[in-house]
């Protein structure tokens, strides 16, 4: 019968890359507590210790066949522990950031989407009031607005006086000001 704890480190790989299950539960009884501690003194985290060396040994019985035959156990070991311990603090680094961003994000997403569908009632209200003008009013005031036409350019094209033209653009101005005044004051005081 063998007495795996009398062999070398070096005995004990050349038996694991074998598949040898004994030779494996030797490296980890004989590493396990001494990487903890290594572990456990950077990151003061019990759980996450613990984590960390049962991974590296998980993933140490996955890879025993391509270990290679010359390497430290113990280096390659402590190493791989370093390296997790590593990734483990830059990984809790970024989520603390993105954790630290995320109010804001929500608060400038929320602010958006509000803000967005205010404009899109307020450019309904606003189109609702203006199909509501009267005919030529309306005409005039879409060709002022919509096509950017000067009252000169109106008066031609609908055969009127300038003076008119200015006249329904005032008074559309006046209407829609009165009718959606009213609207955004009504908004302001239920927002409050």
């Amino acid at each position: 019968m063998c007495i795996y704890g009398d062999f070398t480190d070096q005995q004990l790989v050349d038996l694991l890359r074998s598949g040898d299950h004994a030779a494996y539960s030797e490296l980890y009884r004989r590493y396990f507590k001494l990487l903890f501690k290594h572990a456990f003194v950077r990151l003061k985290n019990e759980d996450e210790s613990k984590d960390i060396i049962q991974e590296l040994f998980t993933n140490l019985w996955h890879k025993h066949e391509s270990l290679q035959p010359d390497r430290n156990i113990s280096n390659y070991l402590y190493t791989a522990v370093r390296n997790r311990i590593f990734d483990l603090i830059s990984r809790k680094n970024l989520e603390s950031k993105y954790i630290s961003q995320l109010p804001q994000n929500i608060d400038i997403a929320d602010c958006i989407t509000d803000h967005l569908v205010r404009e899109n009632q307020l450019r309904r209200l606003i189109n609702k009031e203006i199909e509501a003008l009267p005919p030529k009013m309306r005409e005039v005031f879409e060709l002022s607005r919509n096509e950017n036409l000067s009252h000169k350019e109106i008066a031609e094209r609908l055969n009127l006086t300038e003076q008119s033209v200015r006249s329904h653009v005032k008074n559309a101005l006046k209407i829609l000001r009165i009718k959606l005044g009213l609207f955004v004051w009504l908004l302001c005081l239920l927002k409050f």
